[in-house]
């Protein structure tokens, strides 16, 4: 069962990180933040093909044209590197989330759960390959000892509090049925999870049918 919640939470991650690592565009940054982003990009493709136990400092420099003590200056280690990553994905998704759940247009609490879920799918579909093999990072580091499921879990439970907060307000506004807010939150957050399961490990992945079902659920809590 443990095994089982670490790789949901993981893979709802990855999609996250994928995305974010190779498509989100970059505000102008200083140089040492670049090459830190650089290093990170890099690593997560070292990892994927070396798998975790097997990377080191040593790989991620040679790959990324960085030399050793450089790499050395911005990271101590492997783990820090991908603590970094849940930090700084983690960080941008919910500015982009946060903007589409409290903008001034958008319409109301439902639909903007459902902009964000839709938005969730849609980066698991573009992504599929490169999430399946930071899946295998992830498992190859479970295999290895080193568990990401609590910093993955504290620095993602900011999106589960933003469901919760459009709920609320959903309520308050007269939007939405009084249900419990905390297992709302929750069965919103795993319909996204079992959508993103399904577009890596099932080729017939229809997003109009896993959307509709997220629809019928979000809709069911309409007034």
């Amino acid at each position: 069962m443990y095994y089982k919640m670490f790789f949901l939470n993981s893979f709802s991650f990855c999609v996250f990180l994928v995305r974010m690592c190779y498509s989100f565009p970059m505000p102008k940054k200083i140089d040492h933040e670049e090459r830190k982003e650089t290093i990170l990009r890099t690593a997560l493709e070292v990892f994927a093909k070396e798998g975790y136990h097997n990377s080191n400092l040593s790989l991620i420099a040679e790959a990324s044209g960085i030399s050793r003590p450089t790499v050395y200056q911005y990271f101590h280690n492997k783990d820090e590197i991908y603590y970094y990553a849940v930090k700084l994905i983690t960080g941008r998704l919910f500015a982009k989330y946060s903007a589409i759940a409290w903008g001034p247009s958008g319409g109301d609490e439902i639909e903007r759960m459902k902009s964000i879920l839709s938005d969730i799918i849609d980066t698991a579909a573009e992504n599929e390959l490169a999430l399946m093999n930071l899946m295998s990072v992830m498992i190859s580091a479970k295999r290895d000892g080193v568990d990401f499921a609590d910093v993955i879990h504290h620095r993602t439970a900011k999106f589960s509090i933003l469901f919760k907060r459009l709920l609320r307000q959903g309520i308050d506004n007269g939007h939405i049925h009084r249900v419990d807010i905390n297992a709302t939150a929750e069965a919103i957050f795993n319909l996204s999870e079992l959508a993103c399961f399904r577009i890596a490990f099932f080729k017939t992945f229809d997003k109009s049918e896993a959307m509709s079902m997220i629809t019928d659920y979000l809709e069911a809590l309409r007034i």
